[in-house]
């Protein structure tokens, strides 16, 4: 096959993939988990906020890292690319009313983290060192039974090749030009080698760093244009039902189209439902797994409606043109309004956001790879995983991206699968726990 071959393929994959009927699962099963739950965990952000403090913390308790560090670890996953580029590719394809189904789907993301991330740690298997482990495919081996395996191998495998480092040191190279490629390399390298706990140790001070500078550079941008945010609220909610688009390059869309891309973009954006942040909550040290559900729940918020809406704002604030590389479109967005300033601090800030993705996506492919070869030879995964990185800075950036949508996609599916038929489960554990808290 050659080269434009191989492009295509993987072109009509993602295609396929991510269609109406995916789109519909996705919302489909965080609606159920949101009826099962009754929103219960909504009303005990308190106690989470308790629980991200520390204040139940126990190094006696199984697993790796504490509950900050577990969200860390996941949120370095997810606060990237989806963050800056991703939104602005919603724009430019489904125009400003996208953002409210990125909303949307931010919010009963949350339920599905509160229930796949409670299974990451209701269901975990010991390794060949006897430490706990958590995620997806342990969820559905043990909880489902030896039966349901094939789809504990099918997540295994698309982890594996849905985490490589394509796309972020594919996006990061063409920021900051080649030789990026091998400094995130070594980098990457001196971080995952360390293992689960150096990987929350580094995140959990970059990920606050990654919010601060982001936050703050933004509202700059947005308190700027303070006189016309309330109406680009209103062109928000007003174009979520099909319109046209701020930008003029997504005219006359239709509900669906507007529809599908927010919540299409709010999935790659805060990966809820993927069954990543399972992996990176399945190592928190706890022995009450509601517990990690309950910090789970908070990504997504922090993730879509926090930092997604920062960057949608300071994009339609901009008279910038639709592009089809969106972190051009979001830098040309900050440029405007904070000349050289808004160049420099995009660059720091997606720097950041690119190799903390990398990060956490390397401890994911290499735990799917332990999953499947065991901790001995699947651990050689990870050199396989660094050695990419200076390679995929070289690829075609619409391959890379296809070829991760893919895999993604096909990791949705075992996922939310066995999350459906187990959240009766995690209904009785979240009852049991609240009872006794209270």
């Amino acid at each position: 096959m050659n080269l434009n071959g191989f492009d295509h393929f993987w072109q009509q994959a993602v295609d396929v993939m991510w269609g109406l009927p995916l789109v519909f699962l996705v919302a489909a099963t965080a609606l159920y988990f949101a009826f099962l739950c009754r929103l219960l965990p909504f009303l005990r952000l308190r106690h989470t906020f308790d629980l991200l403090r520390g204040r139940y913390d126990n190094p006696g308790d199984p697993g790796e890292i504490p509950h900050f560090q577990a969200l860390s670890s996941a949120l370095s996953g997810t606060i990237g690319m989806g963050n800056i580029a991703g939104v602005a590719i919603a724009i430019s394809m489904g125009g400003p009313g996208a953002i409210f189904w990125m909303w949307m789907a931010g919010l009963l993301g949350m339920c599905t983290k509160f229930f796949t991330c409670t299974l990451a740690c209701m269901y975990r298997q010991r390794d060949e060192d006897g430490i706990a482990q958590g995620g997806p495919m342990y969820f559905i081996e043990v909880g489902l039974g030896h039966r349901f395996k094939p789809l504990a191998l099918m997540f295994a495998v698309c982890g594996m090749m849905g985490c490589l480092p394509l796309f972020q040191a594919n996006q990061f190279a063409g920021l900051l030009q080649a030789l990026t490629g091998l400094v995130a390399m070594f980098f990457v390298g001196a971080v995952i080698l360390g293992g689960i706990r150096r990987v929350g140790a580094v995140t959990s001070r970059l990920v606050p760093l990654m919010f601060i500078v982001y936050f703050f550079s933004s509202m700059l941008v947005i308190i700027s244009h303070y006189e016309i945010i309330p109406a680009l609220f209103a062109e928000i909610f007003s174009a979520a039902f099909g319109g046209q688009a701020v930008l003029g390059g997504a005219v006359g869309l239709t509900f669906k189209e507007v529809l599908v891309t927010g919540v299409k973009r709010a999935v790659f954006s805060n990966e809820a439902g993927l069954g990543t942040e399972a992996l990176a909550h399945g190592a928190a040290q706890t022995g009450e797994p509601v517990r990690e559900g309950l910090v789970a729940m908070t990504g997504p918020f922090i993730d879509t409606i926090i930092i997604c809406t920062l960057t949608a704002l300071v994009i339609l604030s901009a008279d910038v043109s639709p592009s089809g590389n969106g972190v051009a479109m979001t830098a040309d967005a900050f440029e405007q309004t904070l000349p050289y300033l808004g160049s420099v601090v995009l660059l720091i800030t997606f720097s950041l956001f690119a190799v903390s993705t990398m990060i956490s996506y390397s401890y994911y492919s290499v735990k799917c790879a332990r999953y499947l070869l065991g901790k001995r030879i699947g651990g050689q995964y990870v050199y396989i995983y660094l050695l990419l990185i200076p390679v995929a800075a070289s690829w075609n950036q619409a391959t890379a991206v296809n070829i991760i949508d893919t895999a993604f996609a096909l990791m949705v599916i075992p996922t939310l699968t066995a999350t459906t038929l187990l959240a009766p489960k995690v209904v009785e554990e979240m009852r049991r726990y609240f009872k006794e808290l209270e």
